[in-house]
């Protein structure tokens, strides 16, 4: 299988981070913004890999999800969320934004 290329850091993505990106994308509060952050990829790049990753049938639940999702895309979100987690999520293995 071609290993996923992020366009910004022009490195292939493993599994375990292609897992995570899956995981990130289908979490509600997590927008497209904090998976450009933290992988590099672009919203319609995560669109592409769900595709890939996904069977069709999930990757169409998934992508009527995010439509409707108004926490998925910045220009959607309420102004005044600034970060890209829950002030009360305890930090996840393997997600660069919870370390300190």
């Amino acid at each position: 299988m071609k290993p996923v290329i992020a366009t910004i850091t022009n490195e292939a993505l493993s599994e375990s981070q292609i897992d995570r990106i899956i995981e990130m994308a289908w979490e509600d509060r997590t927008p497209f913004d904090a998976i450009t952050f933290q992988f590099g990829l672009a919203e319609a790049e995560v669109k592409a890999l769900m595709k890939k990753e996904l069977k069709f049938s999930s990757y169409k639940l998934w992508r009527t999800r995010v439509e409707n999702c108004k926490t998925k895309h910045s220009a959607k979100r309420n102004a005044a969320i600034d970060r890209f987690k829950c002030t009360r999520q305890r930090s996840i293995s393997n997600n660069k934004i919870a370390k300190r």
